[in-house]
This record gives structure tokens, sequence and C-alpha cells, in this order.
């Protein structure tokens, strides 16, 4: 925690602003590389969101008013720019929820970045299938290793709303995996 409380002073200094950012990229950018990843799916797509998400911490710091962790921060952002992203092509592009699915885990196969067992991607699969605040509960929970509390930060929604959400995608992903055996 002393490490953050110094690197937010150094990311506020005009100063020592740029040789912090490039500590904070060091720190944060395979993580939140995972977070927009799972929302956005393709790689591409990834890249593409987290270099904006990147543009609104470097501009946004001196607002940041450390209510919250610098990771809960920047992961808010990273969550925001993904939906944003998924919005704008919503517009571009109407399918279906089973045809999206569909192309999920086509997507998924077919980028040279996974590299997943049958299992995994029976899990991404089933994933792909439950509701949105569930697959997103769970990713940030199970994949990103979130408490509840951090979570309930990120997406404005109760504790034990989410918790409910959590297990209520624990006990799907069990049930289908376990028909699957």
């Amino acid at each position: 925690m002393k490490e953050e409380v110094v690197l937010i002073k150094k990311l506020k200094n005009p100063k020592l602003k740029n040789e912090a950012f490039r500590d904070l990229l060091d720190l944060y950018q395979e993580r939140l590389y995972w977070h927009i990843r799972k929302i956005v799916i393709t790689h591409d797509n990834a890249n593409d969101v987290m270099q904006e998400t990147f543009i609104r911490i470097f501009k946004g710091i001196n607002n940041f008013e450390e209510k919250s962790s610098l990771h809960t921060w920047m992961y808010r952002i990273a969550y925001n720019e993904s939906l944003r992203f998924l919005e704008r092509n919503k517009i571009k592009t109407s399918v279906s929820i089973e045809q999206d699915n569909n192309s999920y885990i086509k997507n998924l196969t077919q980028d040279s970045f996974f590299n997943g067992n049958e299992l995994q991607l029976k899990l991404n699969e089933i994933i792909s299938n439950l509701s949105n605040k569930q697959q997103r509960v769970f990713q940030m929970k199970y994949f990103d290793d979130l408490s509840f509390h951090e979570i309930s930060d990120l997406l404005k929604i109760s504790e034990n709303t989410l918790k409910s959400a959590y297990y209520s995608a624990v006990k799907t992903i069990e049930e289908k995996i376990l028909a699957e055996c």
C-alpha cells in the first residue's frame, strides 16, 4: 500500500509523471489487458481498449481522489472503456445473443493467443452463456481475483447482490461441467 501512495505522488508530480507512468504500465498492463480481454474477447479489441484506458488514466490521474485504491480506480476505467467499446460496436453490428455466443467461441478458438485445452474452452463457452452480470462478476472474482468489495466499487452494485450472482454462476458452471463428464 505504501508503494501505491508513492507511485500516486509521482504520477501527480509533472516532473516525475512520465517515469512513474512507465512504472504503472509495468505493474498493471498485463492484469488490465486480461480484465479487458475477458469483456471485449479478441486480442485486437483488447489492445484498442487498453490504449484508450491508459490514455484516460494518464490524463485523469490528477483527478484521482484516492477514495479507492489505484488498482480499483484503473479497473473501473478499463471496465467503462470496455463497455463503451462494446456499445460503439453494437451500433455497428447487431447480432442475436446466440450468434454472439457462437462468434465468441469461434473468435476464441481462432485467436492465436488462446492456448487453452478442451476444459478451458468449455468453461469459456459456459461463461459466455451466463447473464452479463454473472459473467462480469464471475470473471472479476475468479480470473482477476478481486474481492467482492472491489467488485462492488467497480460495478456500483451491493456486495450481497454480487455474491448472489457469483455463487449462482458457480453453481451453473459446476452443473454444466459435471453434465459433460
